[in-house]
């Protein structure tokens, strides 16, 4: 049989067929992983996203300074090693012991210039009724709110020059630093879970 008509015979049988998948699904597979990274273009909401949790991740690992409330040594810990109970380098006592820290002017001045991270100031007096009610509470939210926040106290009677400086006029009253600038102020008495949720609101983004 000529050599044409065999190959007329087997023609149509090689086009019947089901086409050999050799390139279609490697242009395929390209094609949707090209797609997969256009979802991540500048600018996108996917990239947005990525950046945040980057730059999230990024700030855990970078060293925060932090004032040691026995010693007022500074310390530097990462971020993300706030919660593992670090100890100061200098005396080896907790940095955070989930109370409130009783502050005179000196250490008050350290804290506020030298702490990054918030700074809860509770102005009270020793002859204050609503101030020893409120004290409980205060130290219940202390534990709450380390190791985000340092949380503090400061006897207006006995560190007068701090009330005059704040123009602490009623007290007890409630001021919440971050870096170095009061950002926010609650004057009275007022619950543990009170306490806890005014700070988190009033902390910065």
């Amino acid at each position: 049989m000529p050599r044409n008509a065999v190959f007329g015979l087997f023609l149509p049988m090689l086009l019947a067929s089901k086409p050999i998948n050799t390139g279609a699904s490697s242009y395929e597979n390209r094609s949707r992983f090209i797609g997969s990274r256009t979802r991540f273009r500048q600018g996108s909401p996917a990239s947005l996203a990525f950046r945040r949790t980057s730059h999230k991740l990024a700030r855990m690992s970078e060293p925060l300074h932090i004032v040691c409330p026995h010693c007022q040594t500074t310390n530097r810990v990462r971020a993300d090693q706030l919660a593992s109970a670090p100890d100061c380098g200098q005396c080896k006592q907790p940095l955070f012991t989930g109370k409130p820290v009783d502050l005179a002017e000196a250490a008050f001045d350290k804290h506020l210039q030298r702490n990054q991270i918030p700074l809860l100031v509770d102005f009270w007096a020793p002859w204050c009724g609503p101030c020893r009610q409120m004290a409980p509470g205060y130290v219940q939210a202390a534990a709450q709110l380390e190791p985000g926040v340092r949380v503090a106290k400061v006897d207006t009677e006995a560190q007068q020059a701090l009330g005059s400086r704040y123009q602490i006029r009623s007290i007890p009253t409630l001021a919440l630093f971050v870096n170095g600038r009061e950002v926010a102020r609650q004057l009275g008495a007022m619950s543990a879970s009170d306490i806890v949720r005014w700070t988190r609101q009033n902390i910065p983004g």
